[in-house]
């Protein structure tokens, strides 16, 4: 399904348009396996799985609602409806997207003029779990909903199905026949999921039954009972397609800080692990499972050395620890991150205890599997007012980011290929995948200190100031710290944009080194950079950190400012209230539809505000919106994935959002299980999955 249903981030300067350089470097065929750590699941036969059994898979809450449509929907809600309910077309490890034949027995464009028509021939066999045949008016009850003319269902997107003019039965039996009234070049991610008409025929059962549970679905499983702390799903006995060789699937709450005690008290199967788990798992197997080789991947999964990224969240994670848990690991006694703090407190004392020999004989049951996750961390630079507003300046700070660097640090010591991503759009191994960044050019130190200085931030300038926080003066020569009240009553406490640093912020960088600050008619230039207070927040700290330093390079100081993780996104994301922040955001099988939203050029309200869509940069062109808009109304294939890619271009080249590393996904399983694991792109097959007989 298009992820922007329930997008958010794990988080006007439209400028001129700068020439684009001729672009080259790496890109990906339509055909062919997918890239390495594409995926990393557990391959088995399924005459080799028991037939039976319940696996207890982790989320990180209950859904708020099993409507993959409504605002609060989450990955969970995602999760649930594939198992439950008709996605016409499901994603390849390439996330390509694949025609579903237990729905569909064809879907085909007939017709582009004067209208694009798409007819859908169903598979005769599909029936809801009451036993009704699915439908054109289960279509027709769908695009209504969704179409965006009636504010009572309170949809979280509308896109595509806005653009269609009718749905109607085909010719045949069993056909669909859906008219559009512009072209749609993203036509196949259309009702996936597919909701019964008894759900979308009426926004109060749209906005309120799915709450409570879902009684009607159409997927090898149905909902059996929804408490508040799990979903249960059993099998369906309706379902026409193969038998689910699992009996019964439980959901669990199971929030990131306590997954680990959770698979050590054995009461998961499943889960998405931090990097400190992910690496004791690893620490209990033979040979400590060295490149996660010859574990039975498939064949598109092989991911040479399968790791994590926690809890679907950031994988910067991996840089809070670093490669020095070798030693550590090797005696299963890596002592970062709090669910081990206890442990490492008794062991530097009194060596192993009892405790914790029974905790890495509870992790020695699991496996650990690994892949690159559909998601990517960026940098945002917030281009709305202050020194970011001038391009110059964005594209000076992003020249001044090592990527590759960043990138090595997250993603080497998990065993992980480490190239920067080089593409907003799509992943490394999507078709029409290029790299762009060199729209901006390599990182080179003397470029961005040049592009300061044309923007008129030169290097010491008038007058011998204070820097922000009194630590260092305008060459970097370290000086006492403030005081509390001078911290806060100081007029240049404040950043160069105007914003203070929170309250209680003892995170300001105050390391210039060599490196004299540049300033400006004589005031530093000095960033504020946001990051979360809580678990996501350490998982990100040592990347903010060596950003950082390597803004000290070019003259350039920043503030750390960490802020409460629950207020991260709501209150300084989306509002605004940060220069630099970092935050990620999920990959697409459909950019045309998806990303239009987060790179959308912000426009004026009636009111004076900006309406910025998901473009929490607020950095975007005309351009940028022509190319979206021409993509999506492109039904070629191939030219429609051209115009992303230039569109792509331009995004790098204005300079709002860097993209760093895809996220690694790291997946703890009970051994035995199968069909399962680092499923990356690919959509699970869930009548698949199971337990070795």
């Amino acid at each position: 399904m298009p992820i922007t249903r329930s997008r958010r981030a794990m988080l006007l300067a439209a400028g001129v348009m700068l020439p684009l350089p001729v672009l080259t470097g790496c890109s990906s065929d339509d055909d062919g396996p997918p890239p390495r750590a594409a995926w990393d699941i557990a391959s088995a036969p399924r005459s080799g799985t028991a037939g039976t059994g319940t696996l207890r898979w982790a989320l990180d809450a209950t859904p708020a609602t099993l409507n993959a449509f409504q605002k609060t929907a989450d990955t969970g809600t995602q999760r649930i409806a594939g198992a439950v309910l008709p996605s016409l077309y499901t994603l390849d490890a390439r996330g390509r997207p694949q025609r579903n034949g237990d729905y569909l027995t064809s879907a085909d464009v007939t017709s582009t003029d004067p209208k694009q028509v798409v007819v859908f021939k169903l598979n005769p066999k599909a029936v809801w779990s009451d036993g009704r045949p699915i439908g054109a008016e289960d279509f027709q009850a769908q695009w209504k909903a969704l179409r965006g003319t009636d504010e009572k269902y309170g949809t979280a997107r509308n896109a595509g199905y806005d653009r269609i003019a009718k749905v109607e039965p085909g010719d045949r039996e069993h056909e669909v026949k859906v008219t559009f009234a512009k072209p749609y070049t993203d036509w196949r991610s259309l009702f996936t999921p597919l909701y019964p008409k008894s759900v979308m025929g009426n926004p109060a059962v749209f906005t309120a039954a799915a709450s409570k549970g879902l009684a009607v679905g159409a997927g090898p499983f149905m909902v059996r009972e929804v408490t508040d702390s799990e979903v249960t799903l059993v099998r369906n006995p309706r379902w026409w397609g193969d038998r689910a060789r699992l009996s019964r699937v439980v959901f669990q709450a199971a929030p990131a800080e306590k997954r680990a005690e959770a698979l050590i008290a054995g009461r998961l199967d499943l889960a998405e692990v931090d990097r400190t788990t992910a690496r004791r798992i690893q620490a209990t197997a033979p040979g400590k499972q060295a490149a996660g080789a010859k574990r039975g991947s498939s064949a598109p999964g092989k991911a040479g050395a399968p790791e994590p990224s926690t809890g679907g969240r950031e994988a910067a994670e991996a840089a809070r620890t670093g490669a020095a848990r070798t030693g550590a690991a090797r005696t299963g006694a890596a002592r970062t991150g709090a669910a081990w703090e206890e442990a490492g407190a008794q062991e530097g004392a009194t060596g192993d205890t009892d405790k914790n020999r029974s905790r890495t004989r509870a992790l020695s049951r699991f496996t650990l599997r690994k892949a690159l996750d559909p998601g990517y961390t960026q940098l945002a630079l917030n281009g709305t007012k202050g020194p970011l507003a001038d391009e110059r300046v964005r594209r000076a700070v992003a020249r001044a980011i090592d990527r590759k660097a960043l990138a090595k640090l997250v993603l080497k010591p998990m065993g992980l290929p480490s190239e920067p991503l080089g593409n907003h759009l799509l992943m490394a191994g999507q078709p029409g995948y290029k790299d762009h960044s060199g729209a901006l050019g390599a990182p080179d130190t003397n470029a961005a200190q040049s592009l300061l200085a044309d923007a008129g931030w030169r290097a010491g300038g008038t007058g011998r100031q204070k820097a922000l926080d009194g630590k260092t003066d305008d060459r970097g020569s370290r000086r006492s710290a403030p005081t509390a009240t001078e911290s806060s009553t100081n007029p240049a406490s404040k950043s160069a944009s105007g914003a203070p640093p929170a309250a209680g912020d003892a995170g300001r960088s105050g390391r210039l080194r060599e490196t004299a600050v540049v300033r400006k008619k004589g005031r530093p230039l000095v960033l504020r950079f946001v990051l979360p207070d809580d678990q996501t927040g350490a998982r990100l700290s040592t990347v903010g950190e060596r950003i950082v330093r390597m803004l000290e390079k070019i003259g350039v100081r920043t503030e750390i400012t960490k802020v409460s993780g629950e207020s991260y996104f709501r209150d300084h994301i989306a509002t605004g209230d940060y220069d630099l922040a970092l935050y990620s955001w999920p990959a697409s099988a459909y950019p045309a539809t998806d990303a239009r939203p987060i790179y959308a050029k912000p426009q004026p309200a009636a009111d004076g505000s900006l309406v910025v869509e998901q473009n929490y940069t607020r950095v975007g062109t005309d351009q940028i919106d022509q190319l979206f808009d021409q993509a999506l109304s492109e039904l070629d294939g191939g030219a429609s994935r051209s115009l992303v890619s230039r569109a792509d271009a331009r995004i790098w080249a204005a300079a709002g959002s860097i993209p760093l590393y895809q996220r690694p996904q790291l997946i703890a399983m009970r051994k035995g299980l199968v069909n399962a694991g680092a499923f990356g792109f690919a959509t699970p097959r869930y009548q698949d999955i199971g337990f070795r007989r």
